[in-house]
C-alpha cells in the first residue's frame, strides 16, 4: 500500500480515481489498518469483506489447506485489478505453485506494474 500512496499523482495522471483495498477482515480491522497507513484524504479506500463475498464472487478466495490451518478461515488471494466503468480490464494475482499467498513474488500487484498497464 505505501507504493500506491506514494504514487498517487502518477496514478491520477493516468486516470485512476480510486484505489480500493479489500481484505477478508471486519470493518474495525480495516479502519485500524487505514488509520495506521494514513490513507485519510488519499485516493486509497479500505473495505472489509468479512464474509468473503467479493473474494468468492471474483474467484479469488484463498482456501489453501495450509492457509486454512494457520488462519482458520478462507482469505483472499493477493491481487490487483484494473477496473474501468465497472468492467475488470486486467487482473494480476500473486501466487505460484507452493506459494498460494504470493508472499515470495508479490511484484505483479505492486503499483509500478499497474502503472505499466494503464
Amino acid at each position: 500500500m505505501p507504493g500506491y500512496l506514494a504514487k498517487q499523482a502518477e496514478l491520477k495522471a493516468k486516470g485512476v480515481s480510486d484505489v480500493i483495498v479489500y481484505c477478508v477482515n471486519d470493518s474495525a480491522v480495516m479502519d485500524a489498518w487505514a488509520k495506521d497507513q494514513k490513507v485519510d484524504g488519499s485516493i486509497v479506500s479500505m473495505y472489509g469483506d468479512s464474509g468473503s463475498l467479493l473474494a468468492k464472487a471474483t474467484g479469488l478466495e484463498l482456501v489453501d489447506a495450509g492457509v486454512m490451518q494457520a488462519l482458520g478461515n478462507p482469505r483472499c488471494k493477493r491481487h490487483t485489478m484494473i477496473v474501468e466503468d465497472m468492467v475488470v480490464k486486467e487482473i494480476f494475482v500473486a501466487e505460484s505453485p507452493g506459494d498460494p499467498t504470493g508472499d515470495a513474488k508479490p511484484e505483479s500487484t505492486f503499483v509500478d506494474n499497474i502503472l505499466k498497464h494503464l
